[in-house]
């Protein structure tokens, strides 16, 4: 087994992304191919989990798009991922918060991690 995942490893190429983690919500930028043409396609919402490791690492994200909500699975050695950017950071206590999918309303809601500088205590 360690054989293929060197191998493996060795012929992706993972970019470097800022960390991210189940609650937080972040903007991904997405390139999306429509004939000839490229664009990017924004896309931001709560990650639910992060799952696998390096070349076969992907990432749940859920946002909701009227009253429905869309949950989209990014690989991250995707070539067509182009960039994430965490907006918020949230405070969950579980690594994968599918119980986030049933709340709707104000229960919905996630809190944000306080950041603390050091002068300050």
């Amino acid at each position: 087994m360690d054989i293929l995942k060197q191998i493996e490893n060795e012929l992706v190429e993972v970019k470097s992304f800022p960390y991210f983690k189940s609650g937080y919500t972040v903007t991904v930028s997405y390139k999306i191919k429509e004939g000839a043409k490229e664009r990017i396609q924004q896309y931001q919402g709560v990650v639910l989990q992060r799952r696998g490791s390096g070349a076969t690492e992907t990432f749940t994200v859920r946002k909701m798009s009227g009253n429905i909500g869309v949950e989209r699975i990014f690989p991250m050695a995707s070539p067509f991922l182009d960039n994430i950017v965490v907006n918020k950071r949230g405070f969950v206590r579980r690594a994968r918060i599918f119980y986030f999918r049933k709340l709707t309303g104000k229960s919905a809601r996630i809190r944000e991690k306080r950041s603390f500088s050091s002068t300050q205590k």
